[in-house]
């Protein structure tokens, strides 16, 4: 009989989501960044493991570039990014001496790294802990899913973008779901269209439809929406609070409402 896994750094974490696609380039670190800040806005405390180690792009997002994470007494302490504490973060991206170093590493030395930040990121009491994962169904997958599996994680946020290149690649991290048997809380599909800032009309720039088809077909809740939006796009490269200073936005609403989602799919009575 196997012993029962201690909870460790993780003792305090509630639910933890895992922010997946298939495809590079279609906006999971984005996703993950504005679910972080919805959540928070919504009075939840967060945490990001940013997993994505030859990508880092979560500290710059949040403005955190360049700060240090510290040895304490329970493990590495993650970097808060916001006054009140209510968001914390750890990345590779906080370890490497200069922002724009390589990582190169093979495949047992970023697994090894991976299962350290599941074990050793003092975290404290977390409503959320949000895993941005690097793209595709790789050995890097399997080590965050079989490390978080003991903390029986909540699920899976699955990103697309439209087109069917993104969405081929996704029904393959559909596919890696089932056979690891990680549940799908839902399914994005982001730069879903381009809405003009001076008459609204909405021009569908990657095709359209084809995140929420793909849901359709695959048997997933099909969580939204996100358009292209040069307001986002600015306070990402600016490292804003895009929920608090853009509520007009056209992803506005598309963003609060997936967080709403998330909220929803806590199970009874662990909220």
């Amino acid at each position: 009989m196997e012993a029962a896994v201690e909870p460790g750094n993780l003792a305090g974490v509630r639910h933890i989501v895992l922010v997946l696609s298939g495809k590079g380039g279609v906006g999971k670190s984005t996703i993950s960044t504005e679910l972080a800040l919805a959540l928070r806005h919504a009075g939840k405390k967060v945490g990001i493991l940013d997993v994505d180690l030859c990508g880092p792009s979560i500290p710059r997002m949040l403005r955190a570039q360049g700060r240090a994470v510290h040895q304490g007494d329970s493990g590495w302490v993650p970097v808060f990014v916001d006054r009140e504490q209510s968001i914390s973060l750890m990345s590779v991206g906080f370890l490497l001496e200069q922002p724009d170093e390589a990582v190169v590493w093979r495949g047992p030395k970023k697994n090894a790294l991976i299962k350290q930040f599941v074990s050793d990121v003092a975290w404290g009491q977390l409503d959320y802990l949000l895993v941005d994962t690097p793209p595709g169904t790789s050995d890097e997958h399997m080590a965050v899913v079989d490390a978080l599996r003991p903390h029986s994680p909540l699920g899976a946020l699955v990103v697309t973008t439209p087109q069917a290149v993104s969405v081929g690649d996704v029904r393959r991290e559909l596919t890696f779901c089932r056979k690891v048997g990680l549940r799908v809380i839902g399914l994005v599909e982001n730069m879903s269209g381009f809405v003009c800032p001076h008459c609204s009309e909405c021009t569908n720039v990657f095709s359209k439809g084809g995140g929420e088809e793909l849901a359709r077909h695959a048997g997933v809740p099909f969580l939204g929406s996100v358009p292209l939006d040069p307001e986002l796009t600015r306070s990402l490269e600016d490292g804003r609070d895009f929920i608090q200073d853009f509520p007009d936005s056209p992803a506005f609403p598309a963003l609060s409402s997936i967080a709403q989602k998330i909220l929803s799919e806590t199970p009874a009575g662990l909220s």
